[in-house]
């Protein structure tokens, strides 16, 4: 995240001693990516970092593949994934590839009796229904319906939620999560043309600090394993830090559209990008306002990536009978564009009230045994006439 940020206490000059008022020393640790050359941040703990008292268990996590190399469109209904009252019991990949997981998550229950860290992998969580808290050991961050929260690789965290219908949309990459370079400038801040800027991301507060010892389960996915880790002391011990590497949100509700005379692009809609695939937000919005315009999107070739869709809310133009929380996979080798009806529906009208995530990745996606049990199995003839 190319913003400084602080919060709470911490030496005026990096790696020097630095004591509580009882006397004891703090204990630095850098929270750093690319080796000692990417973004980082100090954090200052109350106790070491470092006390792994026991490994209990390990299980393997891995996504199961029921289509290796897929060629169909899919239409998955998110909503059929049951609710599930633990937070990661409940997060089921739908698609995946080397560089990033596509999930659904309907998590009843905060999390309270352990904490998480995904040690290998950036986390994009899309909150489409549901409030709470993100906690972490570098503070917290409320959020609400149309957030995204981004979580980077090995931070510890918990979600408390304030409800129980809680419905998420989810990436976890390798790639670091950025926002668009083309958005800023030599040094990072977002132009003037950018669809949303710094004022409009959330960024940590309220760091609370437990300076407890005992025995505190951490659950650490690394290499589609879960492990059992438990450490002598609480992980939310940190007493300041600074830096550049940190939690953020950013509500979809901020993205302003760019809109034109006649119809643009995706990438018009672009929010993050990684070397493997980008995301991109629909928003509502005017419509192409010259005479002739055809506002729904033209045909197009899906040559170098495969598209996936997550709708969220409203009427979505060129596609029919989509609802709420459904997934459409668009995959690279076949053309497609509006469903039957769609373009002639669209020409004349104003505006549109849809709302919905895009992933496009720039290698083919696998096909999970979770996605085949919500699949409606017809979706990739919806073209034909």
């Amino acid at each position: 995240m190319p913003i400084y940020h602080k919060l709470g206490n911490f030496p005026q000059k990096r790696h020097t001693v630095f004591q509580s008022p009882k006397g004891s020393h703090y204990y630095e640790q850098l929270f750093g990516t690319e080796g000692f050359s990417g973004f980082s941040s100090l954090l200052y703990h109350t106790h070491r970092p470092t006390q792994v008292k026991e490994v209990l268990k390990s299980y393997d996590v891995s996504p199961k593949v029921a289509i290796e190399k897929n060629i169909k469109a899919l239409l998955l209904k998110g909503f059929e994934i049951k609710p599930c009252d633990d937070f990661l019991e409940s997060r089921k990949t739908v698609l995946f590839n080397s560089d990033c997981h596509i999930g659904l998550a309907a998590p009843t229950q905060s999390t309270t009796t352990y904490f998480y860290k995904n040690a290998d992998a950036d986390e994009l969580l899309f909150i489409h229904k549901g409030k709470g808290i993100l906690k972490t050991l570098m503070g917290n961050i409320p959020f609400e319906y149309g957030d995204y929260l981004v979580i980077p690789r090995g931070m510890i965290y918990q979600l408390h939620f304030e409800t129980t219908d809680n419905r998420i949309f989810y990436v976890e990459t390798p790639h670091p999560l950025y926002t668009p370079k083309r958005y800023k400038n030599q040094s990072g801040q977002h132009l003037e043309h950018s669809p949303f800027c710094e004022r409009d991301f959330k960024l940590p507060t309220q760091l609370e600090t437990y300076d407890e010892k005992g025995d505190f389960l951490i659950k650490i996915k690394k290499e589609g394993m879960m492990h059992d880790v438990v450490y002598a002391t609480h992980p939310f011990d940190v007493i300041g830090w600074d830096g550049y590497n940190f939690p953020w949100a950013f509500s979809i509700h901020n993205f302003e559209p760019i809109t034109g005379r006649v119809h643009q692009p995706p990438p018009v809609h672009q929010t993050f990008e990684t070397s493997a695939f980008v995301v991109c937000s629909f928003c509502p919005r005017l419509y192409d306002y010259h005479p002739q315009a055809i506002p729904a999107p033209y045909n197009h070739s899906n040559i170098d990536s495969d598209e996936v869709l997550y709708y969220v809310d409203g009427d979505f133009m060129s596609r029919n009978n989509i609802k709420q929380g459904h997934i459409t996979l668009h995959p690279k080798g076949i053309p497609h564009g509006p469903a039957p009806g769609a373009m002639e529906r669209s020409i004349g009208q104003k505006e549109t009230q849809e709302l919905a995530v895009m992933v496009d990745t720039f290698r083919p996606l696998k096909v999970t045994e979770e996605a085949m049990t919500i699949d409606d199995g017809k979706y990739y003839k919806s073209w034909v006439e």
